[in-house]
């Protein structure tokens, strides 16, 4: 069983490339679907959150107000080491989890790690190769606007809060170029997946 950790930049189009990659074959480990879970209302990493970051930072259902907390983190790099320490290493154990699940029914041949974050929150021996998905800064910045509704300043400190794209390629095997077309970005998916499979 081969494991590719796909990870990119905020709005460089990641999502997109596992979609592909699913489409080809691959089963998709989604570290964002993960992070959703376990910070659901009563479980350990919710309760360690509201501990952290108070009460106001919950919606009137109780659930984690992840908007709100979006914007405190994605300006204060001090709660977003906080709020990292609380959820990565609960992150990686389910990842974990499902790797060691899909290996045993040993039916599997590729098993993609979706995660944003996968250089940073230092997962990079979980993996076998590295696809690392990049595009224009102004590309991402217009992006974010349009899909989160974000100010230009908000997708700019987004875009800032994460690791340069010029630092992740040196951990990157292969580097998937999401700047153009959706047909282009396809071309080169299926062209890296044909040299993985064949």
């Amino acid at each position: 069983m081969k494991i590719i950790g796909l990870t990119g930049g905020i709005a460089t189009g990641k999502t997109t490339v596992a979609k592909m990659l699913a489409d080809f074959g691959a089963v998709v480990i989604d570290a964002d679907v993960i992070a959703r879970k376990i910070m659901e209302k009563g479980m350990p990493v919710w309760e360690k959150v509201k501990e952290t970051f108070g009460d106001e930072y919950l919606m009137d259902n109780g659930e984690i107000d992840r908007k709100k907390l979006g914007e405190l983190v994605f300006t204060n790099r001090k709660a977003l080491k906080k709020l990292n320490a609380i959820t990565h290493p609960a992150i990686r154990q389910e990842i974990q989890l499902e790797i060691d699940k899909l290996s045993s029914e040993k039916s599997q041949k590729v098993v993609v790690v979706d995660a944003a974050l996968l250089i940073e929150a230092g997962w990079l021996d979980m993996v076998d190769e590295v696809w690392l998905v990049v595009a224009d800064k102004e590309l991402q910045i217009n992006r974010l606007m349009q899909r989160n509704g974000l100010s230009c300043e908000q997708a700019q400190n987004r875009v800032a809060s994460q690791l340069d794209q010029d630092i992740k390629k040196q951990y990157a095997d292969k580097i998937i170029d999401n700047s153009w077309d959706m047909e282009y970005t396809r071309r080169q998916v299926e062209c890296l997946w044909q040299e993985m499979c064949y």
